[in-house]
């Protein structure tokens, strides 16, 4: 499979691996509505927050949507375009070393991409599937990316977003559209969750009810399939005695049997004068709707002036955000990848309008944004949300609001820079970090933090000391496992992965017992 190269690659490859582990510390007075509702708005480096994340939510998220910065090289745009921004300047320069300074826009963008699509992957369930908009600039190495980060066989397509319904001539041709590119975690397993696209008024008027069918609108599927199989090839009688059977390289769709049950429900139908073949009638009212297809409308999911409007209704002219996207466009993208209860992550959340729609949509969501218009507008956007704001998809949706959101934003690193735990880290904390370094999923909800022992995974007990978990704080004694801390930990039969600062028991007693032990922080750092 081709690859991609370019200045800078080597620095950022593993780059994801060497980002630290965060705190997650809530800021109380910027939550709001129903704080238990599991919705998470992050203010900080989507790098660093999405790492920080794993612990907590690696395999879990059904749809991601981000929008990236497009990276046209107008640096005068305020928001979502600037990779010569200071931030990513700096981590440039500390990751890439000296020559960062020689980077082309373009190996700017894909070292600031690279490790953070490799940790958006981790949070996708096996039926999952991330959604990216993206326009011409990037659109063909961003392919290429995404084919060696996620592997080709997990690209789902290409959709063809019509951004724009009125000419312009700015350009040499005309710049309409941009892309959503879709990658999933297992083809197959999204295909077969994935939810089919309502019918619009003109796709639906092929139901019609020429007979007042109290059912109401309906059509007429044709009742044959290709191919020749002996149980589908029985005659059939019209109310009006003329007899048909399977055309010629075709059968009937289903047996005869089937056929009877269809017919004795009044659900075929003979045409207006009860001769022609019979075609099996299907109601609006159970239509699942139709597949999703590559072409996106302005129609049907809306246009740049759209989302301008939406957002000035919100925010006033005066805001930062010159290219969002419409509200109609990501509910198309939920819609399709999730169900009501999913979680939705955009760690790009620029205005919030991912956030809002998963909102709207009884979504569980993670939105990211880095800076100050976190509070100053994804915030205030989902505060209006909670009281029932009106616009975008609202009234489609018949929202009402409710709900509610917790709003963090980045503290410390778990460890120093020496490697020692920072002394402000809890249990609770300390306890997801050394679960999911140690098992590569999550800690469970229902996993009681109130003892040594915190979890299970694998037939193997994992087990933590620290921070006085046995109500002794001395570290020379309850975070050291000593011949009196392992009588003091609950029982458990099978292997044991305990950790703790020291172990003062000989080789030959800790296979005896049956345990592993790794010394924090030590067999934890990374």
């Amino acid at each position: 499979m081709p690859t991609l190269d370019w200045i800078g690659k080597k620095a950022v490859i593993n780059h994801d691996k060497q980002v630290p582990f965060h705190l997650l510390n809530e800021v109380p007075e910027l939550s709001y509505g129903d704080k238990d509702s599991g919705n998470m708005l992050i203010q900080g480096d989507n790098l660093v927050a999405l790492k920080s994340l794993l612990p907590y939510y690696a395999g879990k998220v059904k749809c991601i949507y981000i929008d990236p910065p497009y990276n046209t090289g107008n640096e005068g745009w305020i928001y979502n375009d600037n990779v010569n921004s200071p931030e990513i300047r700096e981590w440039l320069g500390n990751v890439v070393g000296k020559e960062a300074e020689d980077l082309s826009r373009h190996d700017k963008w894909l070292c600031m991409m690279y490790p953070r699509l490799k940790l958006l992957r981790e949070f996708l369930r096996e039926d999952g599937s991330i959604w990216i908009s993206i326009d011409d600039n990037e659109v063909g190495v961003l392919r290429i990316l995404l084919d060696e980060i996620f592997g080709r066989s997990c690209f789902v397509a290409s959709n063809i977003w019509q951004k724009r319904y009125s000419r312009e001539n700015r350009e040499a041709i005309g710049d309409a559209h941009e892309y959503v590119l879709i990658y999933a975690k297992n083809v197959e397993a999204f295909k077969e969750k994935r939810n089919r696209v309502p019918f619009s008024e003109e796709q639906a008027k092929v139901y019609k009810n020429p007979n007042n069918d109290p059912k109401g609108r309906w059509r007429g599927i044709p009742m044959t399939a290709q191919g020749w199989r002996p149980n589908q090839m029985y005659p059939i009688e019209t109310p009006k005695g003329i007899v048909h059977y399977p055309p010629k390289g075709r059968c009937w769709s289903t047996i005869e049997s089937e056929f009877l049950k269809l017919k004795e429900a009044g659900r075929i139908y003979f045409g207006k004068d009860n001769k022609s073949q019979p075609s099996i009638i299907r109601y609006l009212s159970e239509a699942e709707g139709i597949t999703p297809w590559t072409w996106w409308n302005h129609e049907e999911v809306g246009h740049t002036d759209e989302a301008k409007k939406e957002i000035y209704a919100l925010f006033g002219a005066d805001n930062p955000f010159e290219t969002p996207k419409p509200e109609r466009l990501v509910e198309r993208v939920i819609h399709i990848a999730s169900n009501p209860g999913d979680i939705v992550m955009d760690s790009y959340l620029g205005s919030g309008t991912t956030c809002a729609v998963a909102h709207k949509m009884g979504r569980r969501y993670i939105g990211v944004e880095m800076g100050s218009h976190c509070e100053t507008h994804c915030a205030l956007r989902l505060k209006k949300v909670i009281d029932g704001e009106q616009g975008g998809v609202s009234k489609e949706l018949e929202w009402k609001g409710g709900g509610g959101f917790r709003y963090y934003r980045l503290g410390n690193p778990l460890f120093d820079e020496f490697g020692n735990v920072f002394g402000e880290v809890k249990f609770a904390d300390l306890a997801k970090h050394v679960y999911f370094s140690e098992t590569g999923t999550p800690l469970p909800n229902s996993n009681d933090l109130t003892t040594p022992f915190i979890g299970e995974y694998n037939n193997r007990g994992i087990f933590l000391l620290y921070n006085g978990i046995l109500k002794d704080k001395n570290p020379k004694n309850g975070n050291v496992l000593t011949r009196e801390v392992l009588a003091m930990l609950p029982d458990y039969d099978g292997e044991k992965v305990i950790y703790g600062t020291g172990c003062r028991l000989s080789a030959a007693r800790l296979k005896a017992e049956k345990i592993i032990f790794k010394q924090i922080p030590y067999d934890l750092r990374g």
